[in-house]
């Protein structure tokens, strides 16, 4: 039995198209929170009464062209105006406005109502990292892009999560009132989970705020959802939502690694070790410009590898990657990395991709300018 080339044609586009609508969908999804639900609702509601909107002017439009055409013979009424019609198109929209207004009105003020959390957690945007900082518990860490640069080069098959993945997750636990500080180190950006309704700019000098209760563990994935620079594509968010005994078991955790990380600042290290941790440093923080042989990408992002940095004077390549430099694209790095990351990173730089120079630079030389800072 043979079957006409359209009969095949019109089976191969109802495969493709049954199997795409599958994961295809045009609406809203309700998200895992409090806010997002109530979002959704409105959405919903809002979408219901435009819907009955148009089939009613719609409806009133067809049925006049249908049962009013010249064709039966029809003739236009004439008059001048109507002042039951004139209070009708406004009293009806006035009321349907109302009727939108009330629960928008109440949703908007439960989004923007941040009082009475239970954890303060402050927000803030660096091309191209997040930084989070719990307010009073001692611990603040700095979460990058996780995907290997194999997957972004084309030069592997890309992961599940491509590009939505990150060496540090924020962590929060379930059922809590967790408030955002968000605000931002150099430029705009902005902090977005879809899940969670959760969009607030991210703006140097300025603290907008936000809040979320999330319903369930899981893991919640976002972007920065403003255009900050070059990398804006590869700064994702990753929330991990664990239960409150999990949650105090991680928190405890990640006490206890900064009370380490602060006594490895008097620790007296080899230029092994230092390079070691330099090169895992460099490879999260330094790569995205600098590029993994230190070629760089001039001239926004000068090469490293035989640089007059890299191999001038210890104190001077120091200082610029603790203060940065006015007037480039080189962050400084002083308030985003620990006396032992800078120190590493630096005789990393220093003694990588041929440069050789033998010496290092330790935390303490790192803290004694942060002490100098202070004074």
């Amino acid at each position: 039995m043979t079957r006409h080339p359209h009969v095949w044609m019109g089976l191969l586009l109802w495969s493709v198209f049954s199997q795409a609508q599958a994961a295809w969908t045009v609406n809203m999804a309700p998200g895992a929170t409090e806010v997002s639900h109530a979002v959704f609702d409105l959405h919903m509601t809002i979408f219901w009464i435009c819907v009955v909107i148009g089939i009613i002017v719609f409806g009133a439009m067809f049925w006049s062209m249908i049962m009013h055409r010249r064709s039966t013979g029809q003739v236009a009424a004439k008059f001048h105006e109507s002042t039951t019609v004139e209070i009708l198109w406004t009293v009806v929209p006035l009321l349907i406005l109302v009727a939108m207004a009330v629960p928008a009105t109440k949703t908007l003020i439960n989004i923007y109502d941040s009082s009475e959390s239970d954890i303060d957690i402050q927000v803030t945007g660096y091309q191209w990292k997040w930084h989070y900082k719990y307010l009073g518990q001692d611990v603040e860490f700095f979460s990058n892009l996780a995907t290997p640069a194999e997957q972004i080069h084309n030069q592997a098959t890309k992961g599940e999560h491509y590009l939505l993945e990150v060496d540090q997750p924020l962590v929060l636990p379930v059922g809590a009132k967790v408030r955002f500080l968000v605000t931002a180190a150099d430029v705009i950006h902005s902090w977005w989970v879809p899940a969670f309704a959760v969009k607030r700019d991210a703006i140097p000098g300025f603290v907008n705020e936000a809040w979320t209760r999330v319903d369930k563990p899981g893991i919640y994935r976002g972007q920065c959802a403003e255009l900050c620079g070059k990398d804006h594509g590869f700064m994702p968010i990753v929330v991990e939502v664990k239960s409150k005994a999990d949650y105090a078991t991680w928190l405890d955790e990640r006490k206890v690694e900064a009370a380490k990380l602060k006594e490895l600042t008097s620790k007296e290290w080899t230029l092994e070790e230092l390079v070691a941790r330099g090169d895992k440093v460099y490879h999260t923080t330094c790569v995205a410009c600098h590029q993994a042989e230190g070629q760089g990408l001039p001239p926004m992002f000068p090469a490293l590898k035989g640089s007059k940095i890299a191999t001038g004077p210890a104190a001077d390549h120091l200082n610029i990657v603790y203060h940065g430099k006015p007037g480039t694209a080189m962050a400084a790095f002083g308030k985003q990395l620990s006396e032992v990351d800078i120190a590493a990173v630096v005789t990393y730089e220093r003694n990588a991709w041929g440069n050789n120079k033998g010496d290092m630079v330790t935390p303490k030389d790192v803290l004694a300018i942060k002490q100098a800072q202070s004074q």
